[in-house]
């Protein structure tokens, strides 16, 4: 009688699957991909998706059969899944992303003569895991790398202040003496990175990306720093070199030099000919996650005389591998930077509305995690802003808040909470971590 009852249960089950089949299909099989009418595809695919939903909830009322529901789940994975890939575009989830994703707290006799003169630099008190560990374990798919120009080797390998210290002024990897753009946030003051020179991080992302072939695009915003800082005691601090035409050929070749074209995702590859950059985000649309998977692009922090060089003779960029920060009504304008969520709450949300990808900031110089206060973040969560960019992806041990900013159903990524389609699934948009496909 037991066998019976079993094999009638697996009938059942058996019988639930196809009965579910049938709903979420109409009867027919799935097309290997979209008809030319992408929206009305994509509009079919989702009202697959949730009626596999329907479906599966009924078996688990009185009456249903569970043991069916692991059969259906696959079959709506399979669709989230291919949904995702063809009709979900780069402007339609939301990203977690790293504020001076290299970062590394200064040395603590360093860091406390500094506060003891100006107690801004308790802004400085936070640490970033190594860039594959972002990947890896905090979800991160938007960092932040702020490059110096060192064309001769050498600008800051010398940082007197630590001689005072009592500790080797002379930086300990060789690299900071050779030619080449260095990675660190303040020359001579807030120097500890975990990788010295830009080529060093790029290695780090491209190592990581071609491990994980599937991931969601790594979004690079790049800050092109050469401000002189004042040297009170006339320690010998490093002048930089300003940034120009040479510099951001320099910055375009280095990325080159370690990520093939086909990693990379231009504006060359979003611009629709004939139309502007800006016209073609906002009239045509980002590409699809099933055409940047496994991308890297580069976003220009800088505006005003640096983003009018690095367009000087492309107002489209063409041929250019960042895209700048650009002005609204600008033919370059495709990614924009509103760093303040609370103030440009409005803001942000209709430019995501309008189709332009944007960054803002959950947090800035460690003083939400020392009051525990997560307006900032509930207001860039709120905004739909692409990339939400904090210094804590994980939970702050330093000041006993337990501050702490994730993307809502993340995995890592979700859907945006104002652009993404009514199929949208979290579990879709980077199943397995990236890996490749089984």
């Amino acid at each position: 009688m037991r066998l019976r009852v079993r094999r009638s249960r697996d009938l059942g089950a058996m019988a639930a699957v196809a009965l579910g089949v049938l709903i979420a299909t109409g009867g027919h099989a799935e097309e290997a991909g979209p008809p030319p009418d992408r929206s009305a595809a994509c509009a079919l695919r989702a009202r697959g998706i949730a009626k596999w939903e329907a479906s599966i909830a009924r078996q688990l009322l009185p009456g249903g059969y569970p043991e069916a529901v692991p059969r259906l789940l696959a079959y709506r994975d399979r669709y989230v899944r291919r949904y995702a890939d063809s009709c979900i575009a780069l402007n339609q989830i939301q990203s977690l992303g790293t504020h001076n994703s290299y970062h590394v707290i200064p040395r603590p006799a360093l860091l406390s003569s500094l506060i003891r003169l100006d107690p801004q630099f308790l802004g400085w008190e936070y640490t970033r895991q190594p860039l594959p560990d972002q990947f890896e374990f905090e979800g991160i798919r938007q960092i932040e790398l702020d490059v110096f120009a060192d064309p001769a080797g050498g600008l800051f390998g010398f940082r007197p202040v630590l001689g005072l210290l009592g500790d080797d002024p002379i930086a300990p990897d060789p690299a900071m003496f050779e030619p080449g753009l260095k990675v660190l946030h303040v020359q001579d003051l807030d120097f500890e990175t975990t990788c010295s020179t830009l080529v060093q991080c790029l290695l780090q992302i491209r190592d990581w990306s071609d491990a994980h072939p599937r991931h969601l695009p790594i979004a690079v915003l790049v800050e092109l720093k050469d401000e002189v800082i004042p040297d009170p005691f006339q320690l010998g601090f490093a002048t930089p070199i300003p940034f120009g035409p040479a510099e951001l050929d320099l910055l375009d070749a280095e990325i080159l030099s370690v990520f093939p074209p086909e990693q990379l995702l231009t504006p060359d590859e979003v611009r629709v000919p004939g139309l502007t950059l800006e016209a073609s985000v906002l009239d045509v649309g980002w590409p699809t996650l099933g055409e940047v998977r496994g991308r890297v692009m580069f976003m220009m922090d800088n505006g005003g005389g640096l983003r009018i060089d690095y367009l000087a003779g492309r107002p489209n960029l063409e041929g250019r591998v960042l895209f700048t920060n650009g002005v609204p009504g600008e033919p370059d304008a495709a990614f924009v930077k509103r760093n303040d969520p609370v103030l440009d709450f409005g803001e942000i949300q209709d430019l995501v509305d309008r189709g332009y990808l944007v960054r803002t900031r959950a947090d800035a110089d460690t003083n939400e995690a020392r009051t525990g206060d997560t307006t900032r973040r509930d207001a860039a969560l709120a905004s739909g802003a692409h990339f939400v960019s904090t210094d804590y992806p994980t939970p702050d041990t330093l000041f006993g808040t337990g501050y702490q900013v994730t993307i809502p159903g993340g995995s890592p990524s979700a859907c945006n909470p104002l652009s993404a389609p009514a199929g949208c699934r979290p579990s879709g948009l980077e199943p397995d971590g990236g890996l490749p496909a089984q």
